[in-house]
């Protein structure tokens, strides 16, 4: 299948950078009440489970920016004491549980990490009736709930932003274009949970099979649909190191009409920077991280050690940034609540607002952006506080 999408995206001339995984990956002020500021007193010891020790470089790298974004956001606290402590588990659920347990037994409160989900919930099954919470380096909701809390940006939070800003700008009719794979039909299933919650309609879902022959045979029949439907707006579940590329592309060329039919993604078009030269994307809308934030994390990281973050770095920093917030809440070495860490008023994170809700999973504050002219433009800022515009 590789091979396939690879070849698929040479015939476009473009990069191809080998198939994503589902689980992993100027702005405006709103209403409502801002995030919890960094805490001030109180201490709290956190442990931080990181891939790192499976012997495969990808899992060191991995493991190292955590740590180093964790210690960023530990510098960043005034009056906090956060005793972290770094436990490698290898990229293993069995090491992962066992590490937890390990951790909870040496006193900490929470537990920040594992990376993978697999991991992340053996962890939180291994610790359940400890009373200590696990926030999880993921983005994977159904791993959400009980212990353990999720990170990452999940599709239902991409969906939400992306469907109702689509809503409030007229384009109301949806088409939902999803590969037929297991992180298609999750998309799929988000974006219409999205839509609905926007006040929007799904008008039609079209699938195709996950293979550069599948892509090519469905695409005339994907732009029929939109024009049988009616519909304002294509939801693609596709991404770019996948189907993106040569999807985008051939429905342009079987004759969509753009002017009429807006583009949306459910994932990043951004990444890599290359993808922004497809012909196919431009004019399409995307959700990111606020960027003006992310760009200061990426600097300061840097400037402290000597190399770029990976994306997922900043979950690190969030997690202990929002420990921090709550450290002086923490008594007599108990575990962090479930009370404390789902308020509503949320943290301020490395890229933006976020809040950790009941459920597990969490919610983020996205800014829209559209392609145009092989660049990058938000249109629509990231909200600064919950209760507002994008939520």
């Amino acid at each position: 299948m590789l091979s396939v999408i690879r070849r698929a995206r040479k015939s476009l001339g473009q990069l191809c950078l080998g198939l994503g995984a589902l689980v992993l990956s100027a702005c405006v002020q709103t209403a409502g009440p801002g995030p919890a500021s960094p805490g001030k007193g109180g201490s709290v010891q956190v442990a931080l489970l990181v891939p790192s020790g499976s012997g495969q470089a990808q899992d060191e790298l991995f493991g190292s920016n955590l740590e180093n974004a964790a210690r960023l956001a530990m510098a960043d606290l005034s009056g906090v004491k956060i005793d972290l402590r770094v436990y490698k588990t290898g990229g293993s659920p069995a090491q992962a549980a066992a590490l937890a347990g390990q951790a909870v037994d040496e006193g900490a409160q929470v537990i920040l990490g594992p990376f993978y989900s697999e991991e992340a919930n053996a962890a939180g099954v291994a610790v359940a009736n400890s009373g200590v919470n696990v926030l999880a380096f993921s983005n994977n909701a159904a791993i959400a709930g009980g212990n353990v809390f999720v990170l990452g940006q999940t599709f239902d939070i991409t969906a939400r932003r992306l469907a109702s800003f689509a809503v409030s700008s007229g384009k109301s009719k949806f088409l939902i274009v999803n590969d037929r794979n297991v992180a298609g039909d999750v998309g799929r299933a988000a974006i219409e949970r999205g839509v609905a919650a926007a006040g929007g309609s799904v008008v039609g879902v079209a699938s195709y099979e996950f293979s550069q022959n599948g892509i090519v045979q469905a695409a005339s029949g994907i732009v029929t649909t939109a024009r049988s439907s009616g519909a304002t707006a294509l939801f693609l579940t596709a991404d770019t190191a996948g189907a993106l590329p040569l999807l985008s592309q051939l429905l342009v060329d079987n004759g969509i009409d753009r002017n009429t039919t807006q583009f949306i993604g459910l994932t990043r078009w951004d990444i890599p920077p290359g993808t922004l030269s497809l012909p196919g994307v431009q004019g399409g809308w995307f959700a990111m991280p606020d960027p003006g934030l992310t760009a200061q994390f990426r600097s300061r990281y840097e400037s402290a050690f000597g190399s770029q973050p990976i994306p997922v770095a900043g979950l690190a920093y969030d997690g202990i940034a929002a420990i921090g917030a709550l450290a002086g809440r923490v008594k007599g070495g108990a575990p962090l609540g479930k009370a404390d860490l789902t308020q509503p008023a949320g943290f301020a994170g490395v890229s933006g607002i976020f809040r950790l809700l009941p459920n597990g999973t969490n919610q983020r504050g996205l800014a829209v952006a559209q392609i145009r002219d092989n660049q990058v433009f938000v249109i629509d800022a990231a909200p600064r506080s919950f209760g507002g515009a994008g939520f």
